[in-house]
């Protein structure tokens, strides 16, 4: 199965989404200060990601709490999840193509010398192709950085910036063995731009991670129900399976 970006392109259209990511508060002007402002600045920044739109919370999931959390608290818990929900989104896209085109890893897969399925298969298809221990593998590597981001550093809940992940050579009695580079930013390129240059990243960053949810999304919901997404008909095959049943 071929598919190339461009026949994707037309699944995305403007951003529509009430939270934001780690951008600058119009009162405070710091990043790091804005995970404090509650929704004055997810009112600001919603705006940003989205000048048409602005703020748009149908739900009013804005003036929830959770829990014994405070409003403000729960706005961070929901900015975080949607920040890394829109991050691991944007690499299953990038990877559904990648492994739609058959592009993998030139060594074999297994010790024995089984190599990685991809001929004639789907991203969810070579997925059930490959061993159980694979992945676990990946499920618990998964579950580590998940630990790592809750454990580590300040909370985003509790006076942290949500989507900042913490660094590995921070917190290095929490890491099993030694890790020569970050998760975010390994070498550095970040450190040496300017404020405004990672607010404006930020943002395309939250807007690129709801594309990109929105794109996975419509991959599989495609594959599982044909015609489900008609511009994606005939792109991609249908699939058999069950693609949340991940050892099925």
């Amino acid at each position: 199965m071929k598919l190339s970006i461009l026949a994707v392109s037309s699944l995305f259209g403007s951003s529509v989404a009430f939270t934001s990511n780690n951008g600058v508060s119009s009162r405070s002007g710091s990043i790091a200060q804005n995970a404090a402002t509650g929704l004055d600045g997810l009112e600001s920044i919603a705006e940003k990601s989205n000048p048409v739109l602005k703020f748009y919370d149908p739900l009013d999931l804005s003036s929830i709490t959770i829990y014994d959390n405070t409003q403000d608290q729960s706005i961070n818990f929901l900015r975080h999840a949607e920040i890394k929900h829109g991050r691991v989104a944007m690499a299953a896209f990038v990877g559904y193509i990648v492994q739609a085109n058959g592009i993998h890893f030139p060594w074999p897969m297994t010790f024995d010398g089984t190599p990685f399925p991809y001929e004639s298969l789907s991203p969810p298809e070579q997925w059930d192709s490959i061993p159980n221990a694979a992945k676990w593998q990946i499920i618990v590597f998964v579950g580590f950085l998940e630990w790592f981001s809750e454990a580590a550093g300040t909370h985003y809940m509790r006076g942290g910036t949500p989507g900042a992940y913490p660094k590995f050579s921070d917190h290095k009695e929490l890491v099993p063995h030694p890790v020569p580079l970050n998760l975010y930013d390994p070498f550095g390129f970040t450190s040496k731009q300017s404020a405004e240059k990672k607010e404006a990243g930020l943002i395309k960053e939250l807007n690129n991670g709801r594309l990109a949810m929105i794109g996975i999304m419509g991959f599989l919901a495609e594959q599982k129900v044909e015609g489900s997404v008609p511009l994606l008909k005939g792109l991609v095959p249908h699939y058999l399976g069950q693609p949340m049943a991940p050892f099925e």
